[in-house]
């Protein structure tokens, strides 16, 4: 250990685990936040993930633990990907304390939740939908809790979880530590700390910054349903040598790897359904070129040690700014050149301007290869493959057989040509993939009438997600309640509505937890009397109406069916 982990002061159980680790040097989020936490203080740390902020507060946890009959920690993540991997690093870390961990999360049976929580358990991580659901199934004690953690609190608040956040935290006791992770601290998260913290200490570190000359950006409009077909075609002719593609789900990462796969892409997903040693021979492929391709959460990515990265794509761009930089930052590492490339659809186009708004460089947009330019490329490919070979003149026994063909009265020109052929057949089997042309400024008039109506996005991402319009509000959505009049959108009908009390911060937040996909995903909400109209991508239709059941407001379930 160095002397900086050293002074930490940590029990020697830590410290050796973190030093088996290969851990030597505490982050800046680290030095700064654990001397903190062992006072019992209340503290607020803003930090972006990749900082290294989950062993900033496991490691107090881990040092101040004494075995009770009850949880004494519990730690709050706005996605199951993220409680998985904090309960996989707390483990980690604890392991010579025999510490029990315990993620419970939504899409799961409640009986090895339960069971676990019987037998007994010492820190509990989860969403805030499972934690409430156990609370209410009275097998969640938390009366004996002497530290909460917000892990993501700005995303929490954004899939619509603030009530459940403090309903939870109001069942805790009032003399508990609470520590406060964010990236970002608007309004709401300062209320929240106001309400629930006791004089909390602020550590902030500074965001990630972007060296513009080891990066090249770029962006292809295109869309949304043609964006892996677009991934192809850059496939074909990108001088690739390792890649790291942000998607957004679990879900998406292993069907689009799957995709990849099939396409003759060596690609895997990394998410945080994956146990340490998974994850480990994953990133040792890679590592050893026997895997050309990552498909990867932002969640997932936490942590990645992978410094020679050609390429990084966000098959969607993220919804914060921020997190493109830290995504982006993947290449161009150890004095390299990199190329960050963005598929964008055409409602992602307002999201591309805050991102150059916050790094104040452009990203410059691109035109997909054509089929004629991958026919050339590929042709190319062939001559210079040739040309190798004829420079090696490795090929004795070849040339005898042209001379047996020549003899038989074969003209060597039709040899060359035909061997030319042969040489090509593969190129049969790996058809050129169909893109669909954008039509010019479709997505700028959309950016004009969210604007007008003072929304962040093109789906609508205001306070909470979604496009809400009350009955009878517009004469689009008057005329045209029971389909969606949005490109790639699909409407679905939730069998409650005003009368029930239902608002969109209720849709966004059961339907983004339960169905695990992103709040912004959510188009426009329309709340009537007795039902709500919400619009669905359709590429995440199936997965919404999949889960059919776990939806709920409060202890009333909720159904969703298509319109038409």
């Amino acid at each position: 250990m160095t002397t900086e982990f050293t002074s930490l002061n940590l029990r020697d159980e830590i410290t050796q685990a973190i030093t088996e680790l290969g851990y030597s040097t505490p982050t800046p989020i680290q030095a700064a936040m654990i001397p903190i936490m062992l006072t019992g203080a209340d503290v607020i740390g803003q930090a972006q993930t990749g900082t290294g902020k989950t062993a900033a507060f496991a490691l107090p946890i881990l040092h101040n633990f004494q075995r009770q009959k009850n949880p004494q920690a519990l730690v709050l993540a706005p996605t199951r990907e993220l409680a998985l991997q904090v309960a996989n690093s707390m483990t980690e870390y604890g392991k010579h304390l025999h510490i029990r961990v315990l993620a419970v999360y939504g899409g799961q049976p409640y009986g090895p939740q339960i069971n676990n929580l019987k037998r007994g358990v010492d820190i509990v991580v989860g969403t805030p939908g499972r934690l409430n659901d156990l609370l209410e199934r009275k097998v969640l004690v938390l009366n004996d809790i002497k530290t909460v953690v917000l892990d993501e609190a700005d995303e929490m608040l954004n899939m619509g979880f603030v009530e459940e956040v403090e309903k939870i935290l109001a069942t805790t006791p009032t003399e508990r530590q609470t520590a406060l992770f964010s990236a970002t601290m608007p309004a709401r998260i300062r209320k929240l700390a106001d309400r629930f913290m006791r004089d909390p200490q602020t550590v902030a570190v500074k965001r990630s910054t972007l060296t513009a000359s080891a990066i090249e950006q770029r962006y292809y409009l295109v869309h949304e349903s043609d964006k892996t077909n677009a991934l192809t075609r850059l496939f074909e002719i990108e001088p690739i040598k390792s890649a790291l593609i942000f998607a957004r789900t679990r879900a998406e990462t292993a069907s689009l790897a799957n995709e990849l796969v099939v396409r003759g892409i060596l690609a895997e997903a990394i998410h945080g359904d994956l146990d340490q040693n998974a994850r480990e021979r994953v990133l040792g492929r890679f590592r050893a070129n026997q895997l050309k391709v990552l498909v990867a959460t932002d969640v997932a990515a936490r942590g990645l040690d992978i410094d020679d990265i050609s390429h990084v794509f966000n098959f969607h761009l993220p919804d914060d700014a921020e997190v493109y930089i830290h995504r982006i930052g993947r290449t161009g590492r150890a004095g390299k050149s990199g190329v960050a490339i963005t598929l964008l659809a055409p409602r992602e186009r307002r999201r591309l301007r805050e991102v150059e708004a916050l790094t104040k460089q452009p990203v410059t947009q691109m035109t997909l290869p054509t089929v004629g330019d991958i026919h050339r490329y590929r042709e190319n490919q062939v001559i210079e493959t040739m040309k190798v070979w004829l420079g090696r003149g490795r090929f004795k026994r070849e040339l005898e057989m042209v001379q047996e063909l020549i003899t038989a009265g074969h003209d060597p020109l039709n040899i060359a040509a035909a061997a030319m052929k042969i040489a090509r057949a593969d190129e049969k089997q790996r058809p050129i993939a169909e893109i669909g042309e954008v039509k010019a400024r479709v997505d700028d008039r959309r950016d004009g009438r969210n604007a007008n109506r003072g929304r962040k996005d093109e789906r609508g991402k205001r306070e909470s997600f979604g496009q809400y319009a009350e009955s009878g509000r517009g004469g689009s959505s008057r005329r045209h309640g029971d389909s969606s009049h949005e490109e790639g959108m699909v409407r679905l009908k939730l069998n409650k509505g005003k009368s029930s009390g239902i608002r969109p911060n209720d849709i966004v937040g059961t339907i983004a937890f339960h169905a695990n996909i992103p709040g912004y995903t959510i188009g426009k909400i329309r709340i009537e009397d007795k039902v709500t109209l919400v619009d669905i991508p359709e590429d995440l239709v199936e997965q919404v109406l999949k889960h059919n059941g776990n939806y709920r407001l409060g202890k009333e379930k909720l159904t969703l069916t298509k319109t038409k």
